[in-house]
């Protein structure tokens, strides 16, 4: 009995796995059906859309670049249409704000470029450059979710480190480094202030993202800063820096060469000393100098050593204007005569030193904060400014150059080298094979700035030539002003059109032209015009308009 149950048991697990098998050999038939069938439907699927794009000359659809629609158009229509977005871009004015202080930028000043024509045949080639199996899936994918291609995106890195540090030289209230010059035998050590520094990283990132967001409108972007002490006076680096040995003045011949004389230069105390007298909680420093001055000097020489004139250059003054006048006058004297070997750079800031009371300066117009300001000094831009022109034409090199915020009335757009006291400095090399002098000269409203030396074997002519590119227009901003009746104005400031230019130095040789020279892309501010609005309620109702130039 129980051997029949347990054969009855075996026939049953036998049919089970029998019906089992065959289970699942049905399915497995099932699942190789599906497969092919959808192997098929693929393949019928990309039949149809090889046929479909084999002849579509243009941009598949739902396709764009940097968020413009280019769908379905050619490669020159595409090409066209992210130009012209591009461009309108490139061309377009960023405003860069610190509290009260503005300037601008657009993307030309850092030679700022998109790849547009890789960026278009990328578009076009979707669904082109692979296999057809590759190609119907970027068809697909494009068709059901969309593309969207980024240009590549070039720029001066350079470029906008120079825009970013000439900002923060004329930032009102940036950190002012410590500085130093000589005057008779005294080292003049002028310590540093705190104050605000740039944050270059951030600043030049959020620059670059705003440009290459092509699409969306530039808003004012706010300068990030935070406020630092300057670096610590480094007397030792100071030292090395002005030590000299002294040396005679002589002309040799076949080649001619001029020999400068150089004055020994040193401390006339010891370092531990020198360290002791900075140690002092001063804003200014005197450390005595022992100046050795060598047997025959340049002016030994007589005019042998500076017979040629090779540039200059002169601009106007109001010499109504006496304490302007007196600016100019002063920088002028600290210029004149200097020398300048080959291969050396010649400083504005440490041949004329700081612009103080002591120093026989006056307070005359500058400008300062997006206004004209009276300050120590005002006015000596103009010395520096007629010196660049007159450097640029003697074709020696500029090593730092920065332009002023707002157009000057004695020089050009793109002519002009502002200055300031620890921050902004003019500085040119003497690349010329002999050495140079200075001749600067100011009186009767004349102020005139000379290069002599000798002349070279080969002489080129030189040609500036400043291009004003575009005109900013200025605003005009409106203060209440209780001391005045209200309905009455004046003008506190007059406003003037800002622009942007490039300048460039031709080069010529016998009347024809050797070269073209990029010098600067220079931006100059609008000045706003400001009118003060009187406040100051009146006894009678009739109200009176009036304008007062001042």
């Amino acid at each position: 009995m129980d051997d029949n149950k347990e054969k009855e048991n075996i026939e049953d697990k036998k049919s089970t796995e029998n019906t089992k098998s065959k289970k699942l050999n049905k399915k497995s038939t099932m699942c190789i059906v599906l497969v092919s069938i959808i192997v098929i439907f693929l393949l019928i699927i990309s039949v149809i859309f090889s046929l479909i794009n084999i002849n579509n000359e243009n941009i598949l659809n739902n396709v764009s670049i940097m968020g413009i629609d280019v769908s379905n158009m050619s490669i020159d229509k595409a090409k066209e249409a992210v130009s012209e977005v591009v461009n309108a871009k490139i061309s377009e004015e960023m405003t860069l704000k610190k509290d009260d202080y503005e300037t601008s930028l657009n993307a030309n000043q850092i030679s700022a470029q998109f790849d547009v024509e890789t960026a278009v045949s990328e578009a076009f080639n979707i669904g082109r450059d692979g296999n057809i199996i590759t190609n119907n899936y970027g068809i697909l994918s494009t068709w059901l979710f969309g593309k969207d291609i980024e240009c590549n995106f070039y720029y001066n890195e350079e470029a906008v480190d120079k825009k970013i540090d000439d900002v923060q030289a004329k930032l009102p209230g940036a950190v002012v480094q410590s500085s130093y010059y000589i005057e008779d035998e005294d080292l003049i050590i002028v310590k540093g202030k705190t104050g605000l520094s740039i944050k270059k990283d951030e600043l030049g990132t959020d620059i670059l993202n705003k440009i290459k967001d092509v699409n969306k409108k530039y808003d004012i972007t706010t300068i990030p800063t935070e406020e630092i002490a300057p670096d610590e006076i480094n007397i030792e680096q100071i030292r090395n820096e002005i030590y000299k040995e002294p040396q005679d003045a002589y002309v040799s011949t076949n080649p001619t060469t001029v020999h400068t004389h150089v004055n020994g230069v040193d401390f006339a105390v010891s370092m531990e000393e020198a360290q002791e007298i900075i140690s002092e909680d001063k804003d200014e420093y005197v450390i005595p100098l022992k100046i050795t001055v060598p047997d025959k000097t340049l002016s030994d020489l007589g005019e042998e050593a500076f017979p040629d004139e090779l540039g200059t250059y002169t601009t106007r003054y109001d010499p109504t204007n006496k304490n302007r006048s007196n600016n100019l006058e002063i920088s002028a004297k600290k210029i004149n005569g200097t020398i300048i070997m080959p291969g050396e750079t010649f400083s504005y800031n440490q041949t004329v030193g700081e612009r103080t009371i002591a120093e026989g300066y006056k307070e005359a117009g500058a400008y300062a904060g997006g206004r004209v300001v009276q300050d120590v000094g005002g006015g000596i831009c103009q010395t520096s400014s007629t010196l660049y022109n007159a450097v640029l034409l003697a074709n020696l090199e500029i090593v730092d150059r920065s332009n002023h915020q707002f157009l000057t009335s004695y020089v050009p757009a793109g002519r002009d080298a502002t200055v300031a006291w620890g921050s902004i400095d003019f500085q040119f090399k003497n690349t010329r094979e002999y050495p140079i002098k200075i001749e600067a000269s100011v009186k009767n409203g004349v102020c005139t700035m000379s290069i002599y030396g000798i002349k070279e074997e080969t002489e080129y002519e030189v040609v500036i030539q400043p291009v004003v590119l575009s005109y900013i227009p200025y605003t005009t901003k409106y203060e209440d002003d209780p001391t005045l009746e209200e309905g009455k104005e004046v003008v506190e400031q007059s406003g003037y059109t800002g622009c942007t230019s490039e300048t460039y130095r031709i080069i010529k040789l016998n009347g024809e032209v050797v070269s073209k020279t990029l010098l600067s892309k220079d931006t100059y501010d609008p000045m706003t015009r400001i009118i003060r609005r009187g406040t100051k309620a009146v006894e009678t109702n009739a109200k009176s308009t009036e304008i007062d130039e001042g």
